[in-house]
């Protein structure tokens, strides 16, 4: 039985100032359409009403509201003819689709591939549980970058006449995603737009500003399906980062009563693509270590929503709401004194029958035994919430991070055998690498821009550890100091897995045993 005393709004987990995502399973490209959305409405959520009497898309009515009217309009030809062709090239390259090839599988909207994208979509299967509100939130902090790739993916629309603008670089996709989005008459109506919150972990989002900057340096000689594919991986590489520096440094926040705290994360990875590997070991302790430390992330990230609820403390800024917690004083004490004796003494408000009351009672009787270990009032309210809101937490938190590391796929930060014996730890896929290998051949100019130039693995491999807090050879940190043989050779098999990567995917070739001519090159070259 819940706690009735507690509100919807006092039991909602979802914080903007810490982090915005409602913590579930979260489908990239729906993050990446409501991106664009509050990329193209300055940060305001829109409810599309579809003026032509139609609530919903599906094949059918692009099919024939859509492709049809264009025929009719003499701006398409051969429709009729071939709308097989038609209907293949709609499910193959411009929709996303929920449920595919089953009897109940619906449009959720057209691919990302231009601002626009999301004036066609399925609301309810478009969900992305607030995680675009926070790729806005970081990017939005860098105004230079978001405008940047505002302009780039707007290309070949002009948004006040509602016109197709020719442009040598729009591909045939976002060409036919056009036409369409130019036939759709729309009242939009704005649900509620974002606060202007500055992300907590302000290096963070920074680097995340930065790397989508060095991704537009390639604009004009990358495709475009490629920079999308590329700019997909990116945001969910950075939210799963993110979420892991938050998860460690959050608690370390509220015991230090301050934002400033040694930001000494770092994960060891596994390139090996082997569930059994040397390095195994280490990656997966790393991981259940994080896991392990969801816990006392959910336990800070309430007790600073309680604050926040004080009277006067939400005009407060988040280092206020730290020093507050930090140094209690009578009166949190008193407010939150009244705040749990109302919990208790409000236990079985809602139970009808004398079945009802005995659990309510029972509950009460666990609750109190549950917060007997707790010093302070404020721990024993937030103690309240934990145990109605930390099972959930637990569950759709681990959910949400193997959404964002694309767990198991080409994309993958992370990798899980499924099993007890092989368990979560943390990786690089051989497409992330190549998205991470892209952005760290470049090197900033003195007057802006970016110059390509080829890296040593050992520079790679250095970089990535610097930039992100990911380690493949381990051998020169501090915690493996007094590491074992066994360890070194982990880390050596390690190495030799990235090399075999990089040639996998075409970057890097043996001319020689001489480590200084072991270059790994640019696929997208560019004169900045």
């Amino acid at each position: 039985m819940k706690m009735p005393i507690l509100s919807r709004e006092e039991r909602v987990f979802r914080e903007p100032s810490i982090f915005a995502v409602d913590m579930k399973a979260v489908n990239l490209d729906n993050v990446l359409v409501n991106l664009f959305m509050l990329m193209r409405n300055n940060g305001a959520r829109i409810k599309l009403k579809l003026a032509r009497n139609a609530t919903f898309h599906d094949v059918n009515s692009l099919k024939e509201k859509y492709f049809k009217a264009l025929e009719n309009r003499h701006e398409l030809e051969g429709f009729s003819e071939y709308p097989e062709a038609i209907e293949s090239w709609l499910r193959s390259s411009l929709v996303n689709m929920v449920f595919r090839g089953k009897a109940k599988e619906n449009i959720s909207s057209m691919r990302p591939l231009h601002l626009e994208s999301y004036r066609i979509r399925n609301q309810k299967h478009t969900r992305d549980y607030n995680t675009a509100d926070q790729v806005f939130i970081m990017i939005n902090q860098r105004p230079e970058v978001r405008d940047a790739l505002k302009a780039y993916m707007s290309i070949g629309w002009d948004n006040f006449s509602r016109k197709l603008v020719d442009n040598p670089t729009l591909d045939v996709d976002t060409a036919g995603l056009l036409h369409l989005i130019k036939m759709v008459d729309i009242d939009p109506k704005v649900v509620n737009v974002i606060a202007n919150v500055k992300p907590l972990l302000q290096k963070q989002a920074d680097l995340y500003c930065d790397d989508i900057l060095r991704l537009l340096a390639y604009q004009k000689s990358m495709p475009r399906s490629v920079f999308i594919d590329y700019l997909r991986i990116l945001t969910g590489f950075h939210l799963a980062l993110y979420q892991h520096q938050l998860m460690y440094q959050l608690p370390k926040m509220i015991e230090n009563g301050s934002l400033e705290v040694t930001s000494d994360w770092s994960m060891a990875v596994d390139l090996t693509d082997k569930l059994e590997s040397e390095v195994s070991e280490l990656a997966c302790a790393d991981m259940q270590r994080l896991l392990d430390g969801m816990i006392n992330y959910i336990r800070a990230s309430y007790t600073i929503k309680a604050v926040k609820r004080m009277p006067g403390a939400s005009l407060e800024s988040m280092e206020q709401i730290l020093q507050r917690i930090k140094n209690s004083d009578s009166s949190m004490e008193a407010y939150f004194s009244v705040r749990l004796a109302d919990v208790l003494a409000n236990y079985d408000k809602d139970a009808k029958t004398e079945e009802e009351l005995e659990d309510a009672r029972i509950y009460k009787s666990e609750l109190e035994e549950y917060l007997q270990y707790e010093e302070t009032a404020l721990q024993k309210y937030v103690q309240c919430f934990m145990k109605v809101g930390a099972p959930y937490q637990l569950k759709y938190g681990r959910d949400f991070l193997d959404k964002v590391s694309m767990k198991n796929t080409e994309s993958a930060l992370m990798i899980d055998g499924r099993s007890r014996k092989h368990q979560r730890r943390g990786a690089i896929g051989s497409k992330l690498l190549e998205v991470l290998v892209q952005l760290l051949v470049l090197t900033p100019k003195a007057k802006g821009g970016f110059d390509s130039n080829p890296l040593s693995i050992r520079q790679l491999i250095k970089s990535i550890r610097d930039r992100y807090g990911l380690i493949i050879d381990g051998s020169d940190e501090p915690r493996f100091a007094n590491a074992d043989v066994k360890t070194h050779m982990a880390f050596k098999a390690n190495v030799d897995a990235l090399k075999s990567k990089l040639r996998q995917i075409g970057f890097y070739t043996d001319l020689s045993d001489a480590s200084s001519l072991q270059k790994i090159r640019p696929r997208y070259k560019f004169n900045d």
